[in-house]
């Protein structure tokens, strides 16, 4: 009996487009790379490779596919929305403009195209433009969750906070957000009398100690609440709202409704003139304090001062890398825009004789401060942080925090401590184009990429503004920040 011939193309282009259609992005690859060498100029073989290698985040080599495809083809509409997503993941907007523009010239209602168009403007920095598009992608697909989301974010972006705020409900009937709600009724805003209310920390530590601002607002409605977030901010989050808080689902009480953390806003009907206590909303534990204000002594007795020196260093906190999580594509991606690297911060070394630097970095990139290459002298006492009330006594202490968009920019800005941002060219949405204030939080400053990839530019400014900080300082430890 004759054997199948091992790289029979018609049987590996076969076999690809089963694993395609199941999703299996990786079997998908393993096959049409071994079609491709045997029909180099099979356009449709090209597309779904190219395809394949972008939904696992592949995105140079899927380029590569997708360009020589319409080489061979130009009129593939979809081909050219591809194109403009792959380049949008690389940051290449111009590119992405042009390749979702080329789609909507061959087919103007391609509705990918139009929404990809429509988050490329958004991301930089164009809101109102990019409400636009995705009108018209919606107006195809009124019921397309991820559509109505990316909305969302255009209209928060442009600080459209009711309509933002309501169009961000559409989350919750994502894929993403959908498998981790609680079970039960969602709370829409009726009356609570009596009831207990289940408040579910959806989203990052940074999310959650943004959004938790809102639960005093609750303690007037006559209900009992109870409150699920990870681990890392449980103690943190009973004690200063005086709830019971837990991190495992299977322990939490009989409730009658839920209601995510970044849903009140929508429910509470906030604007963007009312957000709440934007001065700040959290306080630190007085004895984890005291336990970190021997350590920080014990810090400035093995000092000496840099010369000319007639006052304390400003002690200044850094955290130069986000949370990753590496199963989670979309976050591994964002992820990567946010974060930088420490030796990225040396230029803070000129601040030297006048400020001393403290680690707040955890997880994976804190072992950059073991490099020998690093040139920025700082202080890593993170190996006593159990977890947020640890890391909010550490804060509390400090004249300053300089921070990438994590959860610990969220905590010092929440405990009104100085914070100084530096944010990615796509910048959230919580952070308004344009602007370095923001109506979350008066103690911060956001200093964001003016091109991506480039961290040279807001770093240089904040290490001037240091400078000018330690020549004539603002208001230190203890008073507001101005």
């Amino acid at each position: 009996m004759d054997r199948a011939d091992p790289v029979d193309p018609v049987r590996l282009t076969a076999t690809g487009d089963a694993a395609l259609q199941n999703r299996d992005y990786a079997a998908t690859v393993a096959a049409f790379e071994q079609v491709v060498p045997l029909r180099p100029d099979d356009v449709r073989v090209l597309l779904n490779l190219g395809g394949a290698l972008k939904e696992l985040g592949r995105f140079e080599e899927a380029l590569g596919f997708l360009r020589r495809a319409v080489s061979l083809d130009p009129a593939r509409h979809a081909a050219w929305s591809n194109i403009g997503t792959v380049c949008l993941e690389l940051q290449r907007y111009d590119d992405a403009i042009a390749a979702f523009s080329n789609a909507l010239r061959l087919k103007p209602d391609h509705g990918p195209a139009l929404s990809g168009l429509g988050v490329t403007l958004r991301r930089r920095g164009l809101p109102i433009e990019a409400l636009g598009l995705l009108d018209l992608a919606i107006a195809a697909s009124p019921d397309d969750a991820d559509l109505r989301t990316a909305r969302s974010f255009a209209y928060l972006a442009a600080g459209d906070y009711r309509k933002g705020f309501a169009e961000y409900e559409w989350r919750l009937h994502t894929r993403i957000f959908s498998d981790g709600l609680p079970k039960g009724p969602s709370w829409k805003g009726e009356p609570l009398a009596g009831r207990t209310l289940l408040l579910h920390g959806e989203g990052g530590l940074g999310d959650i100690l943004q959004f938790c601002r809102f639960i005093p607002l609750l303690h007037a409605l006559d209900c009992r609440l109870v409150m699920q977030v990870p681990q890392p901010l449980v103690r943190l989050m009973s004690r200063i709202f005086g709830i019971p808080v837990l991190a495992d689902a299977a322990a939490l009480p009989p409730y009658d409704l839920f209601c995510s953390l970044m849903s009140l806003p929508y429910v509470l009907g906030m604007t963007i003139d009312t957000v709440p206590c934007a001065g700040g909303y959290l306080v630190a534990d007085p004895d984890i304090v005291a336990r970190w204000q021997t350590v920080l002594d014990r810090d400035a007795a093995d000092r000496h001062p840099g010369p000319g020196s007639h006052r304390p260093p400003l002690k200044v906190g850094l955290v130069w890398s986000g949370g990753r999580r590496p199963w989670h594509l979309e976050n591994l991606l964002m992820d990567s825009r946010r974060s930088t690297s420490l030796s990225a911060l040396a230029p803070l070394a000129r601040c030297a004789d006048d400020a001393v630097f403290y680690s707040l970095q955890l997880g994976e990139a804190a072992a950059e401060i073991t490099d020998p290459a690093g040139a920025l002298p700082i202080i890593d006492h993170t190996a006593l942080i159990r977890d947020f009330d640890d890391t909010a006594g550490l804060v509390s202490l400090l004249d300053l925090v300089i921070a990438v968009d994590t959860s610990t920019a969220h905590l010092a800005a929440a405990l009104g401590r100085p914070v100084w941002l530096l944010s990615r060219y796509d910048q959230c949405w919580r952070w308004l184009p344009g602007r370095t204030d923001t109506p979350w939080y008066r103690s911060m400053r956001i200093h964001t990429q003016p091109a991506p990839f480039d961290w040279g530019s807001p770093i240089a400014k904040v290490t001037a503004d240091l400078l000018d900080w330690s020549i004539d300082p603002l208001p230190r430890r203890g008073r507001e920040a101005s």
